[in-house]
């Protein structure tokens, strides 16, 4: 997914129950603060709504009060706030997940949009192949901005922020790939939805779907996912599980290992050159007599 530099705060958000009920407390605009300062970490670290410190540490209360600048029993109150109203959830190592996420990150219409986007340009590129084959030759100093043409009015439902344009412009060239991604993934989805339900005990639910495919178009490779989680399981010292499997994922990704195949050749190559150093280190000690 690409970098994404901006939330949505519904003009209305202030006419919500919840909201309504925060502003009745003692501490209500600290705690109303305290929740776009969440909402925006969130956006930041682009992790599916969790709050998180690094790529592979959630952040915890205490260092939410040093990076929010507010006092650390103000935050605590607006955490138990938010928890009892449902606005966030805690998972067992107490890495803190805005709930519904969707609704303060478009990330659904943003692709949706993008590939509007791309079928526009496409029919842009083959129009004027059409137009070239058909008159003569332009000047070659005479260029067509297609970026010009591709810009689109969003609807109610996927106005964002304009910068939402910079991310299409971007991201157009992967349009393709994420395409066949979702339109391949009934089989990986549900092997993913197996191993959720199953070995990590989720509840079969919404967010689970919206989880799965963050994995998918993301990672692609379901295997590679289910791989990444199953190490995190199987390390004891890990607490929180699913941030230590995203950091894995991110790292593998960045390491160009896209799929199980890749995995298990990078680590077959490691191996037999750990072997390799082994077998050099032995011959060296044996010839100098030890």
């Amino acid at each position: 997914m690409a970098e994404i530099t901006w939330i949505k705060l519904k003009t209305d958000m202030f006419d919500n129950d919840k909201i309504k009920l925060i502003e009745a407390l003692p501490d209500k605009d600290a705690i109303i603060v305290i929740w776009v300062k969440l909402l925006a970490a969130a956006g930041k670290a682009n992790c599916n709504g969790y709050i998180m410190l690094t790529e592979n540490i959630a952040m915890n209360i205490e260092e939410m009060a040093t990076i929010f600048n507010r006092p650390l029993n103000t935050v605590r109150l607006a955490i138990d706030t938010f928890r009892r109203y449902g606005m966030i959830e805690m998972d067992d190592g107490d890495a803190i997940r805005i709930k519904n996420w969707d609704v303060h990150q478009n990330i659904e219409g943003m692709d949706r949009v993008k590939q509007l986007n791309a079928e526009r340009n496409r029919k842009y590129r083959e129009r004027k192949k059409q137009q070239a084959l058909a008159a003569p030759k332009e000047p070659e100093n005479t260029k067509s901005d297609v970026s010009v043409t591709s810009r689109m009015t969003l609807s109610d439902d996927t106005e964002t922020d304009l910068d939402l344009d910079k991310d299409l412009d971007k991201d157009i060239d992967k349009d393709k790939d994420i395409q066949q991604t979702v339109g391949q993934s009934s089989v990986a989805s549900q092997k993913l939805f197996t191993f959720f339900t199953t070995r990590l005990n989720r509840f079969a639910s919404e967010q689970l779907r919206e989880d799965i495919n963050f994995y998918l178009e993301t990672y692609n490779d379901a295997d590679l996912i289910i791989e990444a989680f199953n190490r995190s399981l199987a390390d004891g010292r890990v607490k929180v599980k699913e941030k230590y499997a995203l950091g894995t994922l991110r790292n593998w990704k960045h390491e160009g290992v896209t799929s199980i195949q890749l995995l298990e050749q990078k680590e077959a190559q490691q191996l037999a050159s750990n072997q390799g150093n082994n077998t050099k280190s032995d011959g060296y000690q044996a010839n100098l007599g030890f």
